[in-house]
């Protein structure tokens, strides 16, 4: 029976041991998710604030835009104004037209909130998909046009090319050294 005592005292401390891992893994994963729970809830007071940052941002661009608009049609009435006076009727009418639609606009973007205008703008988004496709496509061409012609400008100031021999800087796309040199020196007969 002595043999059957350290076995049964190795069982017990055995358990115990196991005991003590469930408890430890238990703990573990109860931080674990309290840190999860905690992490998530941070994620979204971020993802809040972060949205009320952007309505409040797109309100005040609107409201701005608006005020620029708005601005534009007073100055078309004052462009039909003076067409008038000159005896100018048609053109006069086309300024009134445009200037109505300045304020249309204006009046819109003042009186609507950003979710609104998000709204508005989803729904066309809906309704018109080729439109914004192609509203998209043309933003992209001009982007690339724009990065495209400032290229070399930011080329030229990130990478300045030494100055040669001569003291000036080498212009690679400019005359070759070989092309200055006289006619003379080319075809039969030359260094002769």
């Amino acid at each position: 029976m002595s043999t059957g005592t350290p076995r049964a005292a190795g069982q017990q401390a055995g358990g115990r041991a196991r005991q003590k891992t469930q408890e430890v893994s238990g703990q573990a994963q109860e931080k674990s998710q309290e840190a999860m729970v905690q992490a998530q809830e941070k994620a979204q007071e971020a993802a809040t604030r972060a949205k009320g940052k952007l309505r409040e941002q797109l309100d005040q661009r609107s409201t701005q835009a608006a005020d620029q608009i708005n601005s534009q049609a007073s100055d078309l009435r004052s462009v039909s104004d003076l067409l008038r006076e000159q005896g100018k009727e048609g053109p006069a009418n086309a300024a009134d037209r445009l200037a109505g639609y300045a304020e249309k606009v204006g009046g819109y973007l003042r009186e609507k909130d950003s979710d609104s205008l998000l709204a508005d703008a989803e729904d066309f988004g809906r309704r018109q998909p080729w439109a914004v496709s192609a509203a998209a496509l043309a933003l992209g061409f001009a982007a690339a046009r724009f990065l495209k012609a400032s290229s070399g400008e930011r080329y030229s100031a990130r990478y300045p090319s030494p100055p040669t021999a001569s003291g000036y800087p080498s212009n690679p796309s400019g005359p070759s050294s070989a092309s200055l040199e006289p006619a003379s020196s080319y075809g039969p007969g030359a260094g002769v």
